[in-house]
């Protein structure tokens, strides 16, 4: 039988078919790993030249760490996972409520919702920009301001349509035989939900939790509207006022983008089955 390769030609076989993945592998490794090992490489190099970067390097050394730990990156890096564990915890639980609202619920209205959900998709944050610092700076019925606190970082990145309308899709595959069997053991709506629905979303959550987690990682307009002190920078906005800081040596700011960079790396590990899963759970039927 033969075998196909993803772009649909025969897999070669033979040492020179061999020689030829191998190179082929190690070209797409380095394409896709290299800049990340070369950043690591480059943060715990004693002295960096800017304008080279290497992959073997003559000695390492956590001089560039202290001098980051110094520049108070640490704290910056403890800011921005406050408010992603705040962020995507709240993110998870309202798209886990929305979508079973609008997936598994009839009510009038719920195709205008999902439109509306779909819009806010499309509006980029240099729109929002100004509604946002104003709804922020005095919250409606509460009157309240979030700006200077990293609530106000959390509260606006709660909801997010990509993660809603993921759900909303996903919990529309799911049979409602296995509800209604449910409910006829006697199962109330919060079980049904809890223990019938839910626990079948596994891959979803991990599509969610993999995109939720690297778009809140990665803001950069929200903590710039929200932060009033440097005590309350997120890493990525960190970054860029160390960057204007001619006194930051190249090395301090690979170390800040190095720790930048990580988090995202192993959550994409820790949940990359059920993010697979989701992807290709719609693929194959049967």
């Amino acid at each position: 039988m033969r075998n196909e390769t993803a772009l649909g030609l025969a897999e070669a076989r033979g040492p020179w078919a061999r020689v030829l993945r191998f190179v082929l592998y190690t070209a797409l490794f380095m394409v896709f790993a290299g800049p990340l090992l070369a950043l690591m490489v480059g943060a715990f190099t004693p002295t960096v030249d800017p304008t080279q970067f290497t992959l073997w390097p003559d000695r390492l050394s956590l001089d560039n760490l202290e001098r980051a730990v110094d520049r108070n990156v640490l704290d910056y890096l403890l800011n921005s996972f406050l408010v992603v564990g705040g962020g995507l915890a709240l993110q998870v639980l309202v798209s886990v409520f929305a979508g079973y609202a609008l997936a598994r619920k009839r009510f009038r209205g719920s195709a205008v919702v999902l439109v509306l959900i779909l819009a806010t998709m499309m509006l980029p944050e240099e729109v929002l920009a100004v509604p946002l610092s104003v709804l922020l700076a005095d919250l409606p019925l509460l009157h309240v301001s979030l700006v200077g606190s990293l609530v106000g970082m959390i509260v606006p990145v709660a909801a997010w349509g990509f993660s809603i309308l993921v759900m909303t899709e996903f919990m529309k595959e799911i049979p409602k035989e296995l509800e209604e069997s449910a409910r006829l053991d006697g199962a109330g709506e919060f079980r049904v939900f809890w223990q019938v629905v839910l626990p079948l979303c596994r891959p979803a959550l991990g599509v969610i939790g993999i995109f939720g987690f690297t778009m809140i990682w990665d803001q950069y307009m929200l903590p710039l509207l929200v932060a009033t002190d440097p005590a309350q920078y997120t890493l990525p906005l960190a970054l860029r006022s160390l960057r204007s800081d001619d006194q930051v040596g190249i090395g301090v700011l690979l170390v800040g983008a190095f720790l930048a960079m990580l988090p995202s790396v192993l959550a994409f590990l820790a949940l990359q089955r059920s993010f697979i899963r989701g992807l290709t759970s719609g693929a194959v039927k049967g």
